[in-house]
């Protein structure tokens, strides 16, 4: 693994929900290029973008990969429920166990998978992720998806897409493209855990 991978995804030694290294203050060499502004309004275009291509909020369940994940999916279902007038599903989806790279870190801490009863059987399921880097998440939460059932089909949604790909995977909802070098990290902060939303960028050459 790159040690220089986004430190709230993939190689990050933190338990999930532990607020991020200075919590939302940049440390240094970090610029922020994402404040909490531009974070809304990403948000709002895209839950209406989830709306429009589902065709209303009947069949929808979005599912966070945590912990950011999970914080993003309640904002944008809050969204859609303020633009439909009613509730959209939301829940959680733990993919420690589908992981490609356990062997290398056994010690990884689970995290929680929250499903409505009804479950995903002919969902259009939404995967929402604050950071698509490599792609190996997004795999993972994939497999463990099949695990649970069928759904009539899976979306991803993430607040930043900072290249880099692995895997054939791409986002259909992305709130920033961000081009980066593999030598800089990415860190995504939210209020709820890190006192303030924004996304850091720091270091490298591109």
């Amino acid at each position: 693994m790159n040690a220089a991978r986004n430190q709230a995804r993939d190689d990050d030694p933190r338990v999930d929900g532990d607020p991020a290294p200075g919590g939302g203050r940049p440390v240094d060499g970090e610029r922020a290029v994402l404040e909490a502004p531009d974070i809304n309004r990403a948000l709002t275009r895209i839950a209406h973008e989830i709306l429009e291509r589902a065709k209303g909020p009947d069949d929808l369940l979005l599912l966070g990969i945590p912990t950011r994940g999970t914080l993003l999916a309640r904002r944008l279902a809050d969204r859609i429920e303020q633009v439909e007038g009613r509730p959209v599903a939301a829940g959680s989806l733990d993919v420690t166990m589908y992981r490609d790279d356990l062997r290398l870190r056994p010690t990884r801490a689970l995290g929680r998978t929250d499903l409505p009863k009804e479950g995903v059987d002919g969902r259009i399921v939404v995967l929402v992720d604050d950071v698509l880097f490599s792609g190996r998440t997004v795999r993972a939460a994939l497999d463990a998806l099949n695990d649970l059932g069928r759904p009539t089909a899976v979306r991803l949604a993430v607040l930043v897409d900072r290249g880099h790909r692995e895997l054939p995977i791409r986002a259909d909802h992305v709130g920033k493209n961000l081009p980066t070098s593999r030598a800089e990290t990415v860190r995504v902060c939210l209020a709820e855990i890190d006192q303030r939303d924004a996304v850091l960028l720091r270091g490298g050459q591109r």
